[in-house]
């Protein structure tokens, strides 16, 4: 009895294996993620073909160009801003001398200009006129010239006799138009004398109190380290640069118009004299 019973739970027990095998042996496997070794000899597989994607293109961004211009936190709109009374009165000093120097030299230039062609006037018109008064008529009314010339015959007109003679009297009249001349050309030209001499000075003097400045601020902070003291020194030399500035093309300009100033007196002269010896030796 204890046999069968034996023998009926082994076969019941094979069975049941049997079974389970069978259900094992029908499920697939799972896909391996990694390649199996290839086979010495054996053919090549060939790879499945991937399901195509599209990829997006790559956003470029552009890189920061290393040479771009960055604000300079130790130029003239910072020492503007942040200077005090004294660095900002250097400043509006020595902008005023500047604009003062270029408006003065336009102003001079051309009047130097028109009474230079008023010259080429006298020697083309006056002296080929037949008379004294018929030359006078051919300058132009607002010519030093004229004046000159006019003088000159009133001169020698209304003196027959008195404290000095009508040579002397006559020399007199024309060297007092020519003063008067003289003092309207040297007009406004000390002003650029003056900025020449002065200019630069006055531009050490804000570099100066700009330096006393930043080393007494660096002093307070206790931070000696030479980009805390070169910025600033750096900045109060600007007034230094702008003093040069002013000063250079003032020196320049001035003499500039002095030259030229000398030939005008020169023609000047020259006409007075030779209007001189006219009026004494041919009295009309």
């Amino acid at each position: 009895m204890n046999s069968k019973h034996l023998a009926v739970a082994a076969a019941l027990l094979l069975l049941a294996g049997a079974a389970s095998g069978t259900a094992v042996a029908q499920t697939p496997p799972p896909a391996s993620t990694t390649a199996a070794p290839a086979t010495p000899g054996a053919a090549p597989s060939t790879p499945a073909a991937a399901p195509a994607e599209t990829t997006p293109a790559p956003v470029t961004t552009p890189s920061p160009n290393p040479n771009a211009s960055k604000a300079n936190p130790y130029g003239l709109m910072s020492l503007w801003s942040t200077g005090d009374l004294v660095e900002k009165s250097v400043l509006v000093l020595l902008g005023i001398m500047s604009a003062g120097t270029w408006y003065i030299f336009f102003m001079k230039f051309f009047e130097q200009s028109r009474l230079i062609s008023q010259a080429r006037v006298v020697e083309r018109r006056f002296w080929s006129s037949n008379t004294l008064n018929e030359g006078i008529d051919k300058l132009p009314k607002n010519s030093v010239f004229r004046s000159v010339a006019e003088s000159g015959v009133r001169a020698s007109s209304g003196v027959s006799s008195g404290l000095v003679n009508v040579n002397d009297f006559i020399g007199m009249s024309l060297n007092r138009q020519l003063e008067e001349a003289n003092s309207r050309l040297q007009g406004g030209i000390a002003f650029l004398a003056s900025v020449g001499s002065t200019a630069p000075f006055v531009g050490l003097f804000g570099t100066v109190w700009g330096v006393l400045n930043a080393l007494i601020a660096i002093g307070l902070a206790g931070q000696p380290s030479i980009d805390k003291v070169a910025g600033p020194v750096g900045q109060a030399l600007i007034a230094t640069a702008i003093g040069l500035f002013a000063a250079v093309p003032a020196v320049l300009l001035y003499n500039f118009l002095v030259r030229r100033n000398k030939i005008i007196n020169e023609k000047l002269r020259s006409f007075a004299s030779d209007l001189q010896t006219y009026l004494i030796t041919n009295k009309k």
